[in-house]
């Protein structure tokens, strides 16, 4: 009964994103022709020199408890990979593999937050961001960019959010689910606030690096007087199709190393073995190797905007990075679109699933209430389909 549970996981809300794919799968049970936009997951399998690097270790006999932190072998690739990708130097001391990016994320915000402690979210944020922080008994704090920003926030912005309890900021970049990338000069922008702030930690969620349409990449931690204070947050989820390998990993200052490891040493303890050992050929092998993926999605991109610029409603922005495109949906709110009266972006959202058959996810759960996130992880052909079913459906 509800009564015994905790406030804790009461007061927790449901991931939006599987939310909305449980139930389009409720509706595929019944029969319904789904098209899936909902997920951020790629839909190419993971590289053959991946999978092939896990059946050796399983040949080789992994299949002991890992280090807490990770394997020796694995922290020093993670730490190539950063020098190669980042120009970034980090010790072994100062990386943690988790199980997945979400892990990693959760540990920084259980061994920074006390209760009250203020984290400040540039919106739109992840989904979980928000409900990580509640449960580190932190406090969620917005900043709203929308689409006229390009969903990026400003350092007058940032400024205006900070307060004496302001004690971190959680950030992705390529964004998920705007897609939006920071530059340099606008990294350079935000750190120059922060300057003044010392006792501020960034967390900088860069698990989707390489999935980038502009040519270059600047991480938070390069940034001057910023690496001391920067917690970078990466995996092989998203570049490497290998959401379900579950792999993660920090960069960070050696005392919140340290935590994390603390951390999880009582929670879960050192992440899967054989997905550890084929990480290690993922993260050594250049990226040229999964450039096809990104080429990919860089061609969906250019298609949905296409095609959604064809619908008269929405309000989209070119996104950089990521596979999602978020487009401002308010000019339906208010207006009755077959039988549906249209509110906010979450009537918008289930409306489009239940008149068009295609599963979005409405803003609403990533601070952006105006907006749909669309998933391009899909092929040309389900992407043409799907937005002519919204097109037909609204017109």
């Amino acid at each position: 009964m509800k009564e015994h549970l905790s406030n804790r996981i009461n007061n927790l809300p449901t991931s939006a994103t599987l939310a909305m794919a449980a139930k389009a799968r409720e509706l595929r049970e019944q029969g319904k022709d789904i098209i899936g936009l909902s997920l951020g997951e790629p839909d190419f399998n993971t590289p053959d020199f991946v999978k092939d690097a896990a059946i050796q270790a399983i040949n080789e006999n992994y299949n002991s408890y890992t280090p807490v932190d990770g394997y020796t072998e694995l922290k020093d690739a993670v730490i190539e990979k950063f020098k190669r990708d980042n120009n970034l130097t980090y010790n072994r001391d100062q990386i943690v593999v988790s199980t997945g990016a979400k892990q990693s994320i959760a540990n920084v915000a259980m061994v920074l937050l006390n209760e009250g402690d203020e984290c400040i979210l540039p919106a739109p944020y992840w989904v979980s961001y928000a409900a990580i922080v509640q449960l580190a008994e932190g406090v969620p704090v917005e900043i709203r960019a929308g689409v006229e920003q390009n969903f990026k926030i400003t350092p007058q912005q940032l400024k205006d959010a900070i307060t004496p309890k302001t004690k971190m900021v959680l950030f992705s970049s390529p964004n998920n689910p705007s897609g939006a990338v920071y530059s340099k000069e606008e990294l350079e922008g935000l750190a120059g606030v922060l300057k003044d702030y010392p006792n501020i930690i960034v967390v900088s969620d860069e698990i989707y690096e390489h999935i980038n349409y502009t040519g270059t990449y600047t991480s938070m931690a390069e940034i001057d007087g910023m690496y001391e204070r920067t917690v970078v947050v990466n995996g092989v989820s998203k570049a490497f199709a290998m959401t379900g390998w579950r792999i993660g990993y920090i960069g960070a200052p050696s005392w919140i190393a340290r935590a994390c490891n603390k951390m999880q040493g009582q929670i879960t303890s050192g992440a899967n073995c054989i997905a550890q050992r084929a990480v290690i050929t993922a993260l050594k092998a250049p990226v040229s190797k999964i450039q096809y993926m990104i080429d990919a999605f860089s061609k969906r991109r250019d298609l949905v905007l296409s095609l959604l610029s064809e619908i008269e409603g929405f309000v989209t922005d070119t996104p950089d990075g990521a596979f999602y495109v978020f487009p401002d949906v308010s000019s339906f709110f208010g207006k009755t679109i077959k039988g549906h009266v249209i509110k906010d972006a979450t009537d918008f959202s289930l409306m489009i699933l239940e008149e068009a058959n295609v599963a979005t996810v409405s803003g609403d759960a990533f601070g952006a209430p105006n907006c749909i996130r669309i998933s391009y992880a899909a092929s040309e052909d389900q992407i043409k389909e799907a937005l002519q079913r919204i097109k037909t459906v609204l017109s």
